[in-house]
């Protein structure tokens, strides 16, 4: 379960803090999936950088499965974010020079164990229609294709929490239709815990919980 719980999140300013997130609380139990909509610059990516043990808040906690990321020694904070996270974003990220398949591997060389990492790799890219292009070039797929390598390199560790942001920003309509399906039913089949940060309705209206943030508190729309 991922517990948030009086979450808050300011940034100093020479005006004094600047205050983006205010008592946000949330409750996600594994298999739950909510799209988190607002005006750019409420605070979305803040959310999301907080929920993915990248940016500590101000004040507040944050438990995924009884574990605080942020009572972590920097070393167990690493370990943490490789295994029960996984990120999406809208610019995939892909390593130019590797190919596919050495992409989705990518977080699998810090990992403890590599053990079927490769068997996993291949039936994630299966699944989500690239297993004829395993080994080609990020510059040799198409933008939808892209964006389905980093969902597989997300999901290589098994995490129990996936975050995105954006992941159709940079798509057209079919390919983010085709993405936003085929990231829908990879959340199934592995019963993670989904949040994805849109500005797309049409997105957002796939995902059983609707949320917004607005007026930096979040809200169930």
């Amino acid at each position: 379960m991922l517990e948030l719980t009086r979450l808050s999140k300011s940034y100093p300013t020479p005006r004094g803090p600047l205050a983006v997130l205010s008592d946000v609380c949330l409750s996600l139990s594994r298999g739950d999936a909510a799209a988190i909509m607002g005006p750019s610059g409420s605070g979305k990516s803040s959310l999301l950088y907080i929920l993915g043990a990248l940016e500590p808040p101000t004040s507040g906690t944050v438990t995924l499965y009884g574990s605080n990321p942020f009572k972590l020694s920097q070393k167990a904070l690493a370990a943490f974010r490789n295994k029960q996270v996984g990120f999406v974003f809208q610019d995939h990220c892909l390593l130019p020079q590797c190919s596919v398949l050495e992409n989705v591997l990518v977080p699998t060389l810090v990992a403890h164990s590599r053990n079927g990492a490769a068997d996993r790799a291949r039936i994630l890219l299966e699944q989500v229609g690239l297993k004829d292009r395993i080994d080609h070039l990020p510059a040799e797929l198409s933008g939808g294709e892209q964006q389905r390598v980093a969902m597989a390199r997300a999901l290589i560790g098994e995490p129990l929490l996936l975050l995105c942001d954006e992941p159709t920003g940079n798509l057209d309509r079919n390919s983010a239709e085709t993405v936003a399906s085929m990231l829908l039913e990879l959340h199934r089949s592995r019963q993670t815990i989904l949040i994805v940060v849109t500005h797309n309705p049409e997105l957002a209206a796939k995902f059983p919980l609707r949320l917004e943030l607005t007026g930096r508190q979040l809200r169930k729309v």
